[in-house]
């Protein structure tokens, strides 16, 4: 695992709570809700991408096929 990845994770996290946090103050709870999931789904998916290249890893280690 490179340690970018865990840099992107947490400047997203950072994003979207500064986000969350601007538009909660304006009183724009809706869109303060959906850019939380916005950045969580982007989040997700980067695991799974990274969850994937493991399991793809593991198969090679063990010539699974």
């Amino acid at each position: 695992m490179d340690i970018d990845l865990i840099f992107k994770i947490a400047a997203i996290g950072i994003i979207v709570a500064v986000l969350n946090l601007l538009l909660k103050r304006a009183e724009r709870d809706e869109q303060a809700m959906m850019t939380t999931l916005a950045g969580l789904i982007v989040v997700l998916l980067m695991i799974v991408k990274q969850i994937g290249n493991l399991f793809e890893t593991i198969k090679e280690v063990f010539g699974l096929y």
